[in-house]
C-alpha cells in the first residue's frame, strides 16, 4: 500500500504568484492520475494552455475567472469545471484573497502546452532509479 502524506510534499514556486503542491503523480507511484493543489495570488493564474488529457479544476477557496476556449465563467468555493482534453483553457484569481485550487489530470504526470510554445511543459513524471 502506497500512502502519501500530503503535508510532507513541498510547495513549489511554479511561476510568479503561484505555488503548487503535488499530491499524487508518477513520481510517487501513480499510474493514471496527477493530483495537485495551488495557491494563486490575486491577479495571477494560469495562462492559456492545453493538456492531452481531461482535467478537473476545483475552487477550494477564493474566486476565479476560468475559461475554456472563448467561454468564461466565475467559479467560487465548492465549484469545479471539467476541461476536455486538447481544449485551450486557463484561469485568473479575480478576488482580493489567495485563490486555492485543486486539480486532477487523467495522467500520471503533468503535461501542458502553453499558447505559443513549441514544446510542452512536463512535471512530476517517473523518477529514475539510481
Amino acid at each position: 500500500m502506497n500512502i502519501v502524506a500530503h503535508e510532507d510534499q513541498p510547495r513549489e514556486a511554479w511561476r510568479t504568484g503561484v505555488e503548487t503542491r503535488m499530491h499524487i503523480a508518477a513520481s510517487n507511484g501513480a499510474e493514471q492520475l496527477c493530483i495537485f493543489e495551488q495557491w494563486i495570488a490575486p491577479g495571477t493564474g494560469a495562462p492559456p494552455h492545453t493538456h492531452p488529457v481531461e482535467e478537473v479544476l476545483t475552487v477550494v477557496a477564493g474566486k476565479a475567472d476560468m475559461w475554456i476556449d472563448e467561454d468564461h465563467a466565475v467559479l467560487t468555493s465548492g465549484q469545479s469545471v471539467i476541461v476536455p482534453a486538447h481544449r485551450r483553457h486557463g484561469f485568473r484569481n479575480i478576488g482580493s484573497d489567495v485563490l486555492h485550487m485543486h486539480a486532477v489530470l487523467a495522467s500520471s504526470s503533468f503535461e501542458a502546452l502553453p499558447d505559443g510554445a513549441s514544446e510542452p511543459v512536463r512535471r512530476w513524471g517517473l523518477l529514475t532509479e539510481p
